[in-house]
């Protein structure tokens, strides 16, 4: 039998395949978004391989709100997440039983923070004044009125998407506003003789724990966990040699994903040194005292108001997945 050159080249190809190649390998989706740097330890994980290596095949899934990428994972149409902490407390108030937490693999106080317009000098300045805030900046704003003896009925607060909050402060709508970078940046060029309130340094959950107000965290499929605990584990690792990647190459991993961000290299390199990333030398430490932080911010969070129930997050707590098999 005699084969076209193309039909032989195929056919030696399959030949020296790895299995791994051969194979269709297991695809779990990773809901998050790329308007956030602290993404970049898992999509440095996807783009250098570090999931394939496991035996995976990783995608990323670009869900903007964090309550959709957890709806997602609900679903069975994405793995895991990795977003802020504020709508997984949400979630577990509401019993939502379907995920677990993981870890933290970023941070960034001080990236976080609250910019107001001419004439408002201090936090006291904005008794009964328009202020905006969301998600976990919503926290921050917390804290720092709490330093000021203050809370979010002294204001009048409004929930703002990020994206509205600069047209707002530029027309007068709001006396000031809080929120992450970049958008914070977009803040201070809209009022640009305005000024910095405070940041999340300021309040007292950097104070205790030396984080931001509402860092991220990393929650997995139960089902997954329960169901293929072998792939959990690969995706867990995957991550963290994501992490480590990232902190011993930063300007290697920014090169590997700054498409992600529509951000050349170097604009990337130099927003990684605003954060902090954990991988895996001192996990355990490090998920202790997030998981001690998840619970002191669900009780905040309850007391203020802002959660209908006071979950009890260690419920929610799982990384024995990690160190199986070992």
């Amino acid at each position: 039998m005699r084969f076209r050159l193309p039909t032989l080249l195929l056919l030696l190809g399959l030949l020296h395949a790895s299995p791994t190649q051969a194979q269709t390998l297991p695809r779990l989706d990773f809901a998050g978004s790329v308007t956030w740097t602290g993404q970049v330890p898992i999509l440095v994980a996807i783009e250098k391989g570090f999931f394939r290596e496991q035996g995976l095949e990783v995608r990323l899934q670009v869900i903007v709100n964090s309550a959709d990428r957890i709806r997602a994972i609900a679903a069975g149409s994405a793995a895991f997440s990795n977003l802020g902490r504020t709508a997984v407390l949400a979630e577990m108030a509401r019993g939502n039983e379907s995920f677990s937490f993981f870890g933290n693999v970023d941070d960034a106080p001080g990236q976080e923070g609250c910019w107001a317009r001419p004439g408002i000098a201090s936090i006291t300045d904005l008794r009964g004044k328009p202020v905006a805030a969301n998600a976990s900046a919503e926290v921050t704003l917390m804290g720092l009125l709490a330093e000021s003896g203050m809370a979010l009925k002294d204001l009048q607060y409004r929930s703002l998407q990020g994206t509205e909050m600069a047209p707002a402060l530029a027309h007068g709508d709001i006396q000031a506003a809080c929120v992450w970078q970049p958008l914070l940046d977009r803040l201070k060029q809209a009022a640009p003789d305005g000024k910095l309130l405070g940041t999340d340094r300021d309040t007292a959950i950097f104070h205790r724990f030396g984080t931001m107000a509402s860092p991220d965290v990393l929650i997995i499929s139960r089902e997954l966990v329960r169901t293929q605990p072998a792939q959990a584990r690969g995706l867990a690792l995957a991550i963290l040699k994501g992490a480590d990647f990232t902190i011993a190459k930063p300007e290697e991993a920014a090169a590997a994903v700054a498409h992600h961000f529509r951000q050349t290299p170097e604009q990337l390199t130099a927003a990684l040194r605003d954060f902090r990333f954990y991988g895996s030398e001192g996990r355990k430490a490090h998920m202790q005292l997030h998981t001690e932080q998840m619970q002191y911010l669900a009780d905040l969070l309850h007391e203020a108001g802002r959660l209908p129930t006071r979950p009890e997050t260690a419920r929610w707590a799982d990384d024995s997945f990690i160190d199986a098999g070992q």
